[in-house]
């Protein structure tokens, strides 16, 4: 991993932490104010999103480490590893709000909100932050292609709903007494933390497993190899990924009379041209003789 990248990886874990404890701050707050299931929700959310998004932070610095003895491969995996940790907090945390919210939806007499003005300050204020904090997310994975980034980037997009949806039930309380509008929304939360999680855990546990690349990455990589001249053909296209890494492995055929120089200077150019559609590829080429060359 480049220098520009880790900074730009390590800025947005620092921008993520320093926002969730912001949020925490303010939710924490409002909660006392407004007694809102739907607040004690998001706040519960930033809770979690402060924890993860130190975990994350402590994984952008570790993955950026060198390859060593131990590690051949680099530290990569470190990011797959904190999005998996990330994913089933995430999933505890959405079937303990959605179990709340129902009792309370269902209750005789649901407990009435109070103070909503002050919830209403509150929310719109951590909208605001959260929105500002997901655009420069977004904007770091798309010049690094972080997975931990893009993880605790969709913890906080899926914040915006639940903290629209607060603010929407606060104010119906506030003008037409409907507290049942706050269960609902927390329910609405719940459901959404649940999506996260399913998407970050599976595309993390994939990793993990060293899964190939997406069927389109791997067309993609064939077409490449394909109109690559001077190959007789190729065999053997494996790829895994690990973190923002892809690695990408192939046996191309050459002609066995030309040069090692010649052969070489084939390998080195394909490659270039791998690296050059996938910035984050880690690539290994293996030359052997095209079998209608090699005297067989």
């Amino acid at each position: 991993m480049n220098s520009g990248t880790h900074r730009l990886n390590l800025s947005a874990g620092l921008a993520s932490v320093a926002v969730a404890l912001v949020l925490v701050g303010l939710k924490f707050w409002a909660l006392q104010e407004t007694g809102a299931l739907s607040v004690a929700a998001s706040l519960a959310d930033s809770a979690l999103d402060l924890l993860v998004s130190m975990t994350g932070l402590m994984a952008i610095i570790y993955a950026a480490r060198p390859a060593d003895d131990d590690h051949r491969f680099g530290h990569s995996s470190a990011e797959d590893l904190a999005a998996l940790g990330q994913a089933l907090l995430l999933a505890g945390v959405a079937v303990y709000i959605g179990y709340g919210a129902m009792k309370r939806l269902f209750a005789e007499v649901p407990p009435p909100l109070h103070n909503e003005a002050s919830g209403l300050v509150v929310m719109g204020v951590s909208i605001a932050i959260t929105l500002a904090l997901v655009l420069w997310q977004r904007r770091v994975v798309r010049r690094t292609g972080s997975r931990v980034v893009a993880a605790d980037s969709l913890h906080y997009l899926a914040d915006l709903i639940p903290n629209i949806g607060a603010l929407l039930a606060l104010a119906v309380s506030s003008f037409w007494a409907f507290p049942q509008l706050d269960s609902v929304v927390a329910i609405l939360a719940a459901l959404i933390l649940l999506y996260g999680a399913f998407r970050i855990g599976g595309k993390a546990f994939d990793a993990l497993m060293d899964r190939s690349a997406s069927p389109e990455v791997m067309a993609r990589l064939a077409g490449i190899i394909e109109a690559h001249p001077g190959l007789h053909g190729y065999h053997d296209l494996k790829t895994r990924t690990a973190g923002s890494t892809l690695f990408v492995q192939v046996h191309i055929e050459l002609d066995g009379a030309q040069s090692l120089r010649e052969a070489h200077e084939i390998g080195k150019a394909l490659k270039r041209r791998i690296v050059q559609a996938y910035p984050k590829a880690d690539v290994i080429i293996h030359k052997d003789l095209a079998r209608d060359t090699d005297g067989l």
